[in-house]
């Protein structure tokens, strides 16, 4: 006799924990760098030590497509469509800001921003976007 058994943890419920473990890594490594936990680090340490700090990034994105892969076709279609609009969103915004940099002088923003401006940007496109048409 074969014995099926079926996961209870739901799709969201997996994007809340698996989020809530990278972001909790994302935290605690940047607080230790804001507490100068890495100040006497030279290169190549440096080099992957960035990469150890973007890894949990990935893995949070990670986190939301599995969590898109696995939802229903509504919130599938719901959520790539607030994704798309959230991403063209943050590059145009991060695009314009790019060329006010190199012409007119606006002050330098890093590139790593651009994980939060998604995120505020899906948070500022998701109210409208409310149907899969």
């Amino acid at each position: 006799m074969t014995t099926v058994t079926h996961s209870t943890t739901t799709p969201a419920r997996k994007y809340h924990i698996r989020t809530a473990l990278f972001m909790s890594g994302y935290v605690a490594v940047n607080l230790a760098a804001i507490l100068d936990a890495f100040d006497d680090m030279k290169s190549p340490a440096t080099w992957v030590f960035s990469l150890v700090v973007a890894a949990p990034v990935v893995g949070q994105i990670w986190a939301l497509l599995a969590w898109m892969r696995d939802s229903d076709e509504f919130v599938r279609g719901l959520a790539a469509k607030r994704f798309i609009a959230a991403a063209g969103l943050a590059m145009a915004i991060a695009s314009a800001w790019g060329f006010m940099e190199l012409y007119a002088d606006a002050p330098h923003i890093s590139a790593a921003m651009i994980y939060p401006l998604f995120w505020a940007a899906f948070g500022i496109v998701s109210p409208f976007i409310h149907t899969t048409r």
